[in-house]
């Protein structure tokens, strides 16, 4: 095997083990839809039909998954959920 092989299958294997993070909402009794909803569009760039299918999800299983990523990206994106008066956290 020639090191530009070793090389390229080297940095291949880095970037599939890239850690991958998630937030999760859970539910609460506070927070209405709609504002569940406008704080994912506005924190988390979901679309409004993205938005509302979290929000039930949430409602009726008692958490989901919200935003996947790097910690680094997930966490403003978190602590902008629990300022909003959202219960999550970064598993």
């Amino acid at each position: 095997m020639s090191t530009r092989e070793e090389l390229s299958e080297e940095l291949l294997l880095e970037e599939e083990t890239v850690k991958q993070n998630e937030i999760v909402l859970f539910n609460d009794e506070v927070n209405t839809f709609d504002h569940v909803i406008d704080t994912l569009i506005a924190v988390c760039d979901h679309t409004s039909e993205q938005a509302e299918q979290c929000s039930l999800i949430v409602h009726y299983n008692g958490k989901c998954t919200v935003k996947t990523g790097e910690f680094k990206d997930l966490k403003p994106r978190c602590t902008r959920l629990l300022q909003a008066g959202l219960n999550a956290e970064i598993v």
